[in-house]
């Protein structure tokens, strides 16, 4: 359709003049709305409750978006490659979006299968082409800083969540008179389960639409100002080849990230899924009465959602610093010893706890913001997005695994209400254990071998070194880019950063309100 075409990757690329520091934007603007997958649980008990059903019947639903996550990551990151982010923005909204629709019919009509086909299956593929849509885009506009820019894109997707979850409670009180969002065990109607899927469906589908508006990929000999190439190339296990996503799968490096990634989020995910009960279980003596109450439980989950989304721009933008396998070193060595200090220290005292469960929680985030910055370093940035979109299967492992493991060993234990901190010590013990896996897979990393590289295209024309001040596209071959629009740049650069910035900081105040309940009671 010619209305479409505008979607075409020959449509994507920068004029001269072209900021990239619109781009981030982009990636920002569809992240936060994805990032919603982490939110699910504010209104589980609703749909328990509607389709008089489960829990494991409703938490079902996310496990199938994960999953399609990772698989439709690991499909269509050839495809995404191909037609270039704007495209897959825009596809990555519409079934972002449709998931909503579908799955708000399912409420309204009491069928849980349309819940499960709208937001598990529809909304898991937009969720996939989503997450790694902007990820070569950016690797290409920020070859300096690699690290920076893909820990802003995900750090928005830690985000979602945060702006999501107290959203959603706002909304099913509006559409639900009888809805208490102050209380966790507050039950809302399913008419208004069915307007708040409407809404979100509507409302993430408008702020999606940013994505493909900003984004565009550099011209082919694009760099930024005084950038030098060959200063990235020296640095250790950085290479200016290129390796294709179906030779990267055949190398060990691929396969030993694969197990890093799975290991740092088996680890991670373990916490998350059980932080609300875990903290009151720490601090119950002999099966008694806890210390933690209901409302300083959720400020705890409150402090490690913020905790996860800086640690993805942090700690990926300090790898640029100091490199991706040292920082790995960090999120799986260091890791190891948070983990063993929780295990026998953690109940010492409430704010031990959760300074020790807050820096886990931001390794976690910031392995899933690094791994784009370690593919990028090792295969070049030839396929890079369909290589993250093929690893973040990991993801979709370690999203069965970490809680697998984490709760069948409680079982064990004894029953919910009646656990303590010696409860957890072996799932922790086996986390340490897990984290060591991941740690001396990532020292077994090595440069890519040249059989599996690209072939030479042939020498490229030399590029005179950029005089003006960044940002400036240089086409091939071309004169001089005429002066950068000033005007035009800095109008779409306050209003999309503006709108990143009220979303990301109404979940953050909103959560920071929730996180004071820990220290307040």
């Amino acid at each position: 359709m010619p209305m479409l075409s505008v979607f075409d990757p020959r449509h994507t690329v920068a004029p001269p003049g072209y900021s990239r520091w619109l781009i981030p934007t982009a990636a920002l603007a569809v992240h936060v709305c994805i990032g919603q997958v982490y939110a699910t649980s504010v209104y589980k008990n609703s749909l328990i409750a509607h389709f008089d059903t489960s829990q494991t019947a409703i938490g079902a639903i996310f496990s199938i978006a994960i999953v399609m996550l990772g698989s439709s990551a690991a499909v269509g990151g050839r495809w995404v490659e191909r037609n270039g982010p704007r495209r897959a923005m825009f596809v990555s909204a519409c079934f972002w979006a449709a998931g909503f629709l579908v799955g708000a019919l399912g409420i309204a009509t009491h069928q849980l299968w349309l819940l499960y086909l709208g937001y598990g299956v529809i909304g898991g593929i937009g969720l996939g082409i989503g997450y790694i849509s902007p990820v070569s885009t950016l690797i290409k506009w920020f070859p300096d800083r690699p690290g920076l820019a893909t820990g802003l894109a995900i750090m928005g997707f830690g985000g979602g969540a945060l702006i999501a979850g107290p959203l959603a409670r706002q909304l099913l009180s509006l559409y639900d008179s009888g809805y208490n969002p102050s209380n966790p065990a507050a039950v809302a109607s399913g008419h208004a389960l069915v307007a708040l899927f409407v809404t979100f469906g509507i409302g993430y589908f408008v702020i999606m639409m940013f994505g493909p508006f900003n984004v565009r990929v550099p011209a082919p000999d694009w760099r930024p100002a005084g950038f030098d190439p060959a200063s990235v190339a020296t640095k250790p296990l950085v290479t200016r080849a290129s390796v294709s996503a179906s030779n990267a799968v055949r190398t060990r490096s691929f396969w030993l990230l694969w197990i890093v990634l799975f290991c740092n989020v088996t680890a991670g995910i373990g916490i998350l899924e059980q932080a609300s009960p875990m903290i009151q279980d720490f601090f119950r003596d002999n099966g008694t009465a806890t210390t933690v109450s209901v409302s300083a439980a959720a400020g705890f989950v409150g402090v490690l959602s913020l905790f996860n989304m800086a640690g993805r721009f942090v700690w990926s933008t300090t790898s640029d610093l100091i490199g991706r396998k040292p920082i790995y070193m960090v999120y799986l060595g260091v890791g190891m010893v948070l983990y063993l200090l929780l295990a026998v220290a953690g109940h010492a005292a409430t704010a031990v706890f959760v300074l020790i469960a807050a820096a886990i929680i931001s390794f976690y985030g910031g392995g899933f913001s690094t791994m784009p910055a370690y593919l990028r370093d090792l295969f070049g940035t030839f396929q890079v997005g369909a290589i993250h979109g093929r690893i973040l299967t990991a993801w979709s492992a370690a999203g069965v695994a970490g809680p697998l493991i984490v709760n069948g060993i409680l079982d064990t234990q004894g029953k919910p209400g009646t656990l303590t901190a010696a409860a957890y010590r072996p799932a922790l013990f086996t986390m340490v254990g897990i984290l060591a896996i991941g740690f001396i897979a990532n020292l077994l990393v090595r440069s890519v071998p040249e059989r599996f590289h690209e072939p030479s295209r042939g020498p490229t024309s030399p590029v005179a070194k950029a005089t003006v001040t960044e940002p400036v596209a240089l086409g091939p071959k071309s004169q001089p880019p005429a002066p950068p629009r000033v005007g035009n740049q800095t109008g779409r650069l306050w209003v999309s950063w503006l709108l990143v910035a009220v979303l990301l900081g109404y979940g953050i105040i909103q959560t920071a309100i929730t996180a004071a309940k820990l220290f307040t009671g």
